[in-house]
């Protein structure tokens, strides 16, 4: 295999707050994906920053009596200590406030200019007179012009996805002091990104984005670009532009340069050639992991900025949805605005991190932390499966045969078929797809643990604590647990490097599952992973509400504790009137307009006259099945449920399915015999 050069970024959290959870998940999966690429013996380079320019970062240093310059050294230094703790593998965190960054904008700036990319003209620009400064975009909320939205910040809506300028937002005001801006003249600087429709036009449909991306683009090239406004007026903590006192870049400008300006940094230090990377027709990979909602800075704006001064533009741009708990928004009011060192005083980082992990996939649709259901899957996969197969073998090697594994095992084909699966899972690793294959693990840790029950070693060692027989059992199992700890290593490093210790082996990487341990000492067992207590999760709920000024204890916003909620007991009659039947999915269709609804057909079998039953239903599995999968499989539906109208048309009964949402939906299928029509009783 080819070694790849690639140089990886995530999106540059902003100095001016602490690290939440939604930063963890970009990072945690872009750390896998770097970590995935390392293992397979790529020389993959992962270089982020803190964002530490704007109005912002002004205004918090003024709160707080101190400079700009101590504000973001502070800050800096508990993020990098927090993606530490998270076990984020940053070749190197920098900041945007750098002489490389510096530099590197000025320098930009001028090839822009100098290729006719930019002009200047008198803006009538939004200013508070309160405060007495120019208000930058996002201090600037209002309704959208566009889709009339409320409460949108002055440079692109957060609903409908459009971009525009501050002054045009209807009914603004200022988010800094509340008073209504007036309007002042101010000459500004402006990218001419209309130059550049052809060439994003054709770059946006060459592979580099994902199919929903590359369709919204598609929606803003179609409608026309305008010209970007890359200029701030004084006071404003930033790079001044060159040759215009008074005049800075707007903070979205040096931001992308940041990531250019951290790799440069980490160039100096190191034998790297900054200018391999970003040439014209370099040869190496650059990849951007970027939130949904800054999808047009990296798509419309960096590349065309890029092109223009004579730089590479990316290989691809992976943007990912947003995080939720519980379901909705985080929330400080539901205790659910999670930062980052609050988790961290409560939990265990690889929980999370194997959480959105089992969770990730290689779409931008929202991902839920529930809770209940990471405490659940944390527990029962992690501990119940995979650390369960070490800890049930390694004890009856450490006593009966001084820790030494056997020559030949008693199940290579059990071994052979974790193997089967490693390219499979490298595909699913490599496309972000995270989530198929931590299921695909689980599966195989599955059969680990009934392969153990089957050979029962504690009733062998019972009776000789020496039997070969046993030592081969236990052998494979616990060369199994090493397979499985290879193939979530880029998911649990932490867990991979005690396991390590505990295996007594070097590092592993991923061509060491064509391996195996054979007349090898290994060390005594010691817990790799423990359980969540759901007292703890209450725990750090209870300090996020206190931390925002709320009183209320529970997960849920009521005083109950943060148990499984069950709906009010019902009496057995009730639940006899409820007509449980067999049904044949003969078709299924998508749902126009819907996002998680697919139509499904259902044959219940025939009536007294022979006539055949269908009812069409209504169902929420879009995200867990394609309707051409679905095709032929039985399932169960209440079949005296009175028919609803629902928004995208009658749903004549309800089939029933289990799973927390999202792609972790399954459908209830009998089996045995089962036949449409069939009640179940």
């Amino acid at each position: 295999m080819k070694q790849r050069k690639i140089l990886v970024t995530s999106a540059l959290p902003y100095a001016n707050g602490d690290i939440h959870l939604g930063h963890i998940m970009e990072v945690t999966q872009t750390d896998i994906w770097v970590r995935f690429q390392k293992l397979q013996g790529h020389d993959c380079t992962y270089v982020c920053a803190d964002d530490a320019h704007g109005t912002g970062i002004m205004l918090s240093a003024e709160s707080q009596d101190m400079t700009a310059q101590k504000l973001i050294n502070t800050i800096k230094q508990q993020h990098e200590q927090d993606f530490k703790d998270f076990s984020i593998d940053f070749d190197n965190f920098y900041t945007t406030h750098s002489e490389e960054n510096k530099a590197l904008s000025e320098s930009i700036f001028l090839a822009l200019k100098n290729n006719g990319h930019i002009t200047q003209r008198k803006i009538k620009q939004l200013y508070d007179p309160e405060k007495k400064l120019f208000l930058a975009d996002r201090y600037v909320t209002g309704t959208c012009p566009k889709c009339k939205s409320e409460d949108q910040y002055g440079d692109n809506c957060e609903v409908c996805g459009a971009t525009y300028n501050p002054s045009e937002l209807i009914n603004p005001r200022s988010a800094i002091s509340g008073a209504t801006p007036i309007e002042k003249e101010s000459e500004h600087f402006f990218f001419t990104l209309p130059a550049f429709s052809e060439m994003l036009i054709d770059w946006t449909r060459s592979g580099t984005l994902q199919n929903s991306v590359a369709n919204k683009l598609n929606e803003w090239l179609q409608d026309g670009l305008r010209d970007w406004d890359i200029s701030r007026d004084a006071p404003y903590f930033g790079f001044e532009i060159p040759g215009s006192p008074g005049k800075y870049f707007y903070v979205w400008l040096d931001a992308t340069i940041g990531y250019m300006a951290s790799f440069k940094n980490y160039c100096s230090r190191t034998d790297y050639d900054f200018d391999e990377y970003w040439r014209k027709n370099s040869d190496t990979d650059l990849y951007h992991f970027i939130g949904k909602d800054i999808i047009n800075f990296h798509t419309l704006f960096w590349p065309a900025m890029l092109s223009s001064a004579g730089y590479r533009t990316p290989t691809a741009i992976f943007a990912h949805g947003f995080l939720t708990v519980n379901g909705t928004k985080m929330s400080k009011s539901r205790g659910t605005f999670i930062n980052a060192r609050t988790y961290l005083d409560h939990l265990d980082p690889e929980h999370l991190r194997y959480y959105l992990a089992a969770k990730l996939s290689s779409g931008i649709d929202d991902l839920d932390l529930n809770l209940e259901d990471f405490v659940q899957r944390v527990n029962s996969d992690l501990v119940g499966k995979v650390v369960n197969i070490a800890s049930r073998c390694s004890g009856f090697i450490s006593k009966g045969f001084e820790g030494k594994l056997s020559s030949e095992l008693d199940s290579p084909e059990i071994i052979e078929e974790i193997q089967s699966h490693k390219d499979e899972i490298a595909t699913l690793y490599d496309s972000r797809d995270y989530g198929k294959a931590i299921r695909i693990i689980m599966l195989l840790a599955d059969k680990i643990n009934q392969y153990i029950n089957e050979k029962q070693p504690w009733v062998i060692g019972k009776d000789d604590k020496t039997s070969p027989e046993l030592q081969k059992i236990c052998s494979t199992g616990v060369n199994a647990f090493r397979l499985l700890i290879i193939l979530l290593k880029p998911v649990l490093p932490a867990t991979a490097l005690k396991t390590e210790a505990f295996l007594n082996i070097p590092p592993l990487n991923w061509a060491d599952a064509n391996l195996l341990l054979k007349s090898h000492t290994i060390n005594r067992f010691e817990p790799l992973v423990t359980r969540i207590e759901m007292e703890s999760v209450q725990n750090m709920i209870t300090e996020t509400k206190k931390a925002s000024g709320i009183e209320d204890e529970s997960i849920n916003g009521s005083k109950e504790s943060a148990t499984i909620r069950f709906e009010p007991q019902i009496e057995f009659d009730d639940f006899k009137k409820i007509d449980l039947r067999v049904a044949k999915i003969t078709a299924a269709e998508l749902v126009t307009g819907a996002d998680k609804l697919l139509q499904l057909t259902l044959y219940l079998g025939s009536d007294g006259e022979g006539q055949p039953i269908y009812r069409t239903v209504l169902s929420g599995i879009k995200t867990a099945y394609k309707p051409k999968d679905l095709a032929g499989k039985l399932t169960v539906v209440v079949a005296n449920l009175k028919p609803r109208k629902m928004k995208f048309g009658l749903s004549e009964g309800m089939i029933l399915a289990a799973g927390p949402g999202g792609e972790d939906i399954w459908l209830i299928e009998p089996h045995d015999g089962a036949s449409p029509g069939m009640r179940i009783t």
